[in-house]
């Protein structure tokens, strides 16, 4: 046994080494993105849906749900065609620019992870018990504008009605970097009426 050791070290030596030096430079690159992820506080593998919400002259920013992005695309393809998209947002336009025939997708998964959430909603209505019902927007953005404590992929929900009819005045903030967040609104606002394939509606019921 020790001798066919021997002879595999010595014939697959090489290989061996070569393997291992491929791992550690993997490793190292990937503890140094890592690092560089956290420095930022930049973390595009989290997709957080979050509501919007106006009330009495004030925006309410609720998180709704937070999962990884391969939970909620889960093909890799996908996963790295939206990444891709937030990294070409800026400032000014912080809206992820999907091609119009695969935006419904995208789209139809964050969907699917709300719809989850308020499906109680949905069977109480279908036992004819009372329930309240609206419809709500969402769209994907990458926010990097402000004094943002982290930066991820973001699913906006806003009330259909509210943002078609953003009131002209800033509202008042439960913190000053939501400011950015009103900005973005503004954005949407904006964008529903232009390209409306960037969006998809949901059905609430509570």
């Amino acid at each position: 046994m020790l001798d066919t050791l021997l002879n595999n070290l010595r014939d697959h030596g090489i290989k061996y080494l070569m393997a291992a030096a491929f791992g550690a430079i993997g490793w190292f690159i990937g503890h140094r993105r890592a690092r560089a992820r956290w420095r930022k506080r930049e973390f595009l593998d989290r997709l957080n849906v979050s509501l919007n919400v106006l009330v009495e002259g004030r925006l309410l920013i609720r998180t709704l749900l937070e999962k990884s992005c391969t939970e909620v695309f889960l093909n890799q393809s996908a996963v790295e065609a939206v990444t891709s998209a937030a990294r070409r947002t800026t400032e000014q336009n912080p809206l992820l620019q999907l091609p119009v025939e695969d935006a419904w997708y995208y789209l139809n998964a964050v969907l699917n992870e709300i719809a989850e959430k308020f499906a109680d909603g949905q069977v109480r209505r279908a036992l004819g018990q009372p329930v309240q019902c609206g419809r709500f927007l969402v769209c994907l953005t990458h926010e990097s504008a402000g004094a943002l404590k982290t930066r991820k992929i973001r699913a906006l929900m806003i009330s259909k009605e509210v943002l078609k009819n953003l009131p002209a005045e800033t509202p008042q903030f439960d913190s000053p970097h939501h400011i950015t967040r009103w900005k973005t609104l503004q954005t949407m606002q904006a964008a529903y009426a232009a390209t409306p394939d960037q969006f998809i509606e949901v059905e609430i019921c509570v």
